[in-house]
């Protein structure tokens, strides 16, 4: 099985999805991991110089992985006017034939991510279902998928923590706060983590739970003696 997870920036996968990549990887599945964008925009440095950081930050982190990111190199901030986006993403599509695409929601909070989901959305045509990350904060979306990310929740913090010209700290925190409220939609035992995503079924591509890594366990659900 290989997977596609195209973020918007370099640390996108990393907060949204990397406790469910990790869970892909244990099952074997081949990663395959692209950024849209340079970063150059995400701080105050000299936008060359920080690019450059920030692609070094990735490949740290997708090392753990086992993978190298593919790096498309649009400007950040500007997908959204990006013409070129969707055929490169086709064409990237074509390379990797992915059994299945992760990209963002189509609401999210960053110009730049939604831009990147409609065009994923439109470059996946009918060779590859997509998958759609959660959003920040999980504001306005509605999953319909949760994984379970237990045991992947160390190796999750130590990538979002890889990207250190990002403050990382506060993206570990908002990850872990989001990840415990997931697991409760779940009924997920206390101290799991889940991460959540939603798919819209679009023919060919109706159902895709073998595709998927496990999802939270089920805590049992008593019922209070009748009096």
């Amino acid at each position: 099985m290989r997977i596609l997870a195209v973020g918007a920036h370099p640390d996108d996968l990393e907060i949204y999805a990397w406790g469910s990549l990790s869970a892909w990887a244990a099952m074997g599945a081949e990663l395959v991991l692209a950024i849209a964008t340079d970063g150059a925009a995400g701080g105050r440095a000299v936008p060359a110089q920080l690019a450059q950081r920030r692609a070094a930050e990735a490949t740290a982190a997708a090392a753990a992985l086992a993978s190298t990111p593919v790096f498309l190199d649009f400007a950040d901030g500007g997908l959204s006017t990006e013409h070129r986006l969707v055929p490169r993403l086709v064409a990237l599509i074509d390379e990797v034939a992915p059994d299945l695409l992760i990209s963002h929601a189509p609401n999210d909070y960053h110009a730049d991510h939604r831009a990147l989901s409609i065009a994923a959305s439109q470059a996946c045509g009918f060779s590859v279902p997509f998958l759609e990350m959660d959003t920040m904060g999980g504001t306005g979306f509605a999953p319909n998928i949760w994984v379970d990310v237990t045991p992947h929740w160390t190796a999750k913090s130590a990538a979002i923590r890889c990207h250190e010209s990002q403050d990382p700290e506060r993206f570990v925190i908002a990850a872990d706060r989001q990840a415990a409220f997931r697991a409760g939609q779940a009924n997920a035992p206390q101290h799991s983590r889940a991460e959540a995503f939603r798919f819209e079924p679009r023919f060919p591509f109706a159902d895709i739970r073998a595709l998927l890594p496990a999802a939270p366990p089920l805590r049992p659900v008593g019922h209070r003696a009748k009096s």
